[in-house]
């Protein structure tokens, strides 16, 4: 069962009788029958399908580090009841998150600002950066893909009603909730820029990730030396999340 997992999973153009004639090679004899219900078992589609179903997830790995992904998230203001739209773009290989922008209204023209905003933060680094993952949403215009086609960073659409396939979006706008913004209160826009500069420093500098084998996009801070005793917690945001260092001797 475990080498026709692999073997559909390391070829995604295998069907069954491909997988059945490798396995022949190897010595076991195998109905195709037997795999199809394995497959469906561990829930991997068949080969055609398949190959759909990875190319995506392959090509992300094979293209971490030159791509970015962007992304609205909203918060409902507890005095002034305005709903405030947070628009970000996330450096997938490295995690690091930019956010660029709150307001109100996020329509074409404003979004399409945030674009020259970012590559203004990026500066030189934008040449790293190849492709750019969007949903199809009305505030992505033609001029917002037009002033990342300038330094060559190519847009990648989402298939309609797929936001999986913007998934570290996704996963970014699930963390900043879970640790942040279901737990807070915010009060107006200023109070939200102000709350979400700071988390947005706690995520890039300090916040381990798994994604990155435990450590932060980009560490301010060289690695201890294993055996301080001496600890010290450092409160982010009142408390609400909390960081940890050595004590200064």
């Amino acid at each position: 069962m475990g080498l026709i997992e692999r073997m559909a999973r390391e070829n995604a153009g295998w069907g069954y009788r491909r997988i059945q004639g490798e396995l022949l090679k190897l010595g076991h004899r195998v109905a195709a029958s037997t795999i199809r219900r394995v497959l469906k078992r561990l829930r991997i589609p068949p080969a055609p399908r398949r190959v759909d179903d990875l190319s995506w997830r392959r090509f992300l790995r094979a293209q971490a580090g030159s791509l970015l992904a962007c992304d609205f998230f909203h918060i409902d203001c507890a005095v002034t009841l305005k709903r405030i739209y947070v628009f970000f773009v996330l450096e997938v290989g490295t995690r690091y998150v930019h956010i660029l922008g709150t307001t109100t209204n996020p329509d074409g023209p404003w979004t399409t600002q945030q674009a020259r905003n970012l590559l203004m933060e990026l500066g030189g680094k934008s040449e790293a950066f190849r492709f750019l993952i969007r949903d199809r949403g009305g505030q992505f215009t033609a001029a917002f893909d037009t002033v990342l086609a300038d330094p060559g960073i190519e847009v990648l659409k989402i298939p309609p009603r797929c936001p999986r396939a913007n998934g570290h979006a996704e996963r970014f706008v699930g963390t900043i909730r879970r640790e942040l913004t279901d737990r807070l209160l915010i009060v107006n826009e200023r109070h939200l820029r102000s709350v979400l500069n700071r988390y947005a420093r706690h995520y890039n500098h300090r916040r381990p990730h798994q994604g990155l084998l435990l450590a932060p996009p980009r560490p301010d801070r060289s690695v201890s030396i294993p055996g301080t005793t001496s600890i010290r917690r450092r409160p982010v945001l009142e408390g609400l999340i909390n960081e940890y260092e050595p004590a200064a001797a």
